[in-house]
């Protein structure tokens, strides 16, 4: 693995089809191979997520039925996914909030 490319590290969820359509799973397979190579995503693929932590962001995919997002720490040595939920409202459910905390405070305890 070249010096600057990040492993991920699943802490839940997965990219699969289906749920996922081809395109939809193509698309994040995409975007995550970006964050894994350094790239700064923002807008309208990722939004910074501080009330999940430092660091933390949503990825966006759009799909024919459904809107996925994907809750991702950017750390030195990895990309660490918390969650990967279909969104159905315009805010974050509070529950895939704090068990995005949790899950993060637990993996930074194995550090």
């Amino acid at each position: 693995m070249p010096e600057r490319e990040k492993p991920l590290v699943w802490l839940r969820g997965e990219i699969k089809t289906p749920p996922f359509s081809k395109d939809a799973r193509l698309e994040a397979g995409v975007l995550l191979r970006q964050l894994q190579l350094g790239v700064s995503l923002g807008l309208p693929h990722s939004r910074p997520m501080p009330v999940i932590g430092a660091r933390c962001h949503e990825l966006r995919v759009n799909d024919a039925l459904a809107t996925w997002r994907i809750i991702y720490r950017i750390d030195r040595h990895a990309i660490v996914i918390l969650d990967v939920f279909g969104k159905k409202t315009a805010r974050t459910p509070k529950n895939v909030v704090d068990n995005c905390k949790r899950r993060l405070s637990q993996y930074d305890s194995l550090e």
